[in-house]
């Protein structure tokens, strides 16, 4: 038996919660999968593998040896990686996913830039607002905007943006303003489908202190883009990232709400499976892709505590974060 292969059958196996997909991820049959199971059982003569028809779960042994199988096969491909490094070039596909409106405005303009430095990988990129399973879903690299950053992924962060609370002046003229968080439970507003509080706007004042508030949203929408529209045609009230909304709140187009209180700030992330054995084509993305947002563009960032109703728009340069 070949035990390097076997414990990465069985890593794969465990990973991806199936036999199958495993079998589909290393190219080979879902019979070969389980006799190499099989087969790495009998050898350390424990059960390794609970099986039922819906679910695997691991034995207590299996669950030790998934930690060791999981550092052994890093430690293999880093040494691979090291013996082959003078010589990897960039070239190949590369999947990456990125958000809809922030890949169109921010992303799209640099591909080209990307293309011109590395002809030998070929780029395939997929717009989407939803989050994906960059493994399951077959990516090289996701960008993600989030608060709080992958849990089983590795990321590098590209920039931060502030969330903000923001209508048209259609609509203050007509329903008036909110003055405290708790006043949005009585105006109309829009939600954006993939929050992760829903309908449930959080804030912090001046002193740290939380504020959250339950809105009656009159639509949803899982594009911030098209939140932004109905705001702007007077329907309501949003928050959205300041460089979704930035350059509305700077010409008037929209006004920002509630001086005094702040949304968690969001970040912009450059997500992918592992940081240990970097493929060369995702490595030089991440990196020039943390190049080219150096020079980003400004961003609106609110002034505090002064009302926003008579002091102009501050625009600054949004904060990187190395």
């Amino acid at each position: 038996m070949d035990r390097l292969r076997a414990f990465e059958v069985f890593a794969s196996v465990v990973g991806r919660g199936s036999f199958t997909r495993a079998a589909d991820a290393l190219d080979t049959s879902p019979a070969n999968v389980t006799r190499y199971i099989n087969e790495l059982e009998a050898h350390l003569g424990t059960r390794l593998l609970n099986r039922s028809s819906r679910k695997l779960s691991l034995t207590e042994s299996g669950e030790a040896l998934y930690e060791r199988s999981k550092s052994i096969l890093e430690e293999v491909a880093d040494a691979e990686a090291l013996a082959s490094s003078a010589t990897l070039q960039p070239r190949g596909r590369l999947r990456i996913n990125a958000p809809v409106s922030f890949g169109i405005r921010y992303l799209a303009p640099l591909w080209p830039r990307f293309m011109q430095s590395y002809p030998d990988v070929e780029l395939d990129i997929a717009l989407s607002d939803r989050v994906v399973d960059i493994v399951e879903e077959g990516y090289d690299l996701a960008i993600r905007i989030s608060r709080t950053g992958p849990v089983s992924h590795a990321a590098r962060k590209l920039a931060t943006s502030a969330n903000i609370v923001c209508a048209a002046p259609t609509y203050l003229k007509k329903h008036g303003r909110p003055e405290v968080p708790a006043d949005l439970a009585a105006h109309r507003c829009i939600g954006y489908t993939y929050a992760a509080t829903a309908d449930e706007w959080r804030f912090v004042d001046g002193e740290g202190r939380p504020h959250a508030v339950r809105v009656n949203c009159v639509m949803h929408a899982n594009n911030g883009d098209t939140v932004r529209e109905a705001a702007l045609a007077g329907q309501g009230i949003i928050w959205q990232p300041a460089f979704l909304v930035g350059s509305d709140l700077q010409q008037g187009r929209l006004l920002p709400l509630l001086p005094g209180y702040r949304m968690p700030d969001i970040d912009v992330l450059a997500v992918y499976p592992s940081r240990r054995h970097l493929s060369a084509k995702v490595r030089v993305m991440v990196d020039f892709l943390v190049e080219a947002f150096k020079a980003a563009p400004a961003w609106y960032v609110p002034s505090a505590p002064a009302s926003p109703a008579t002091t102009p728009a501050r625009p600054v340069r949004h904060r990187r974060v190395k």
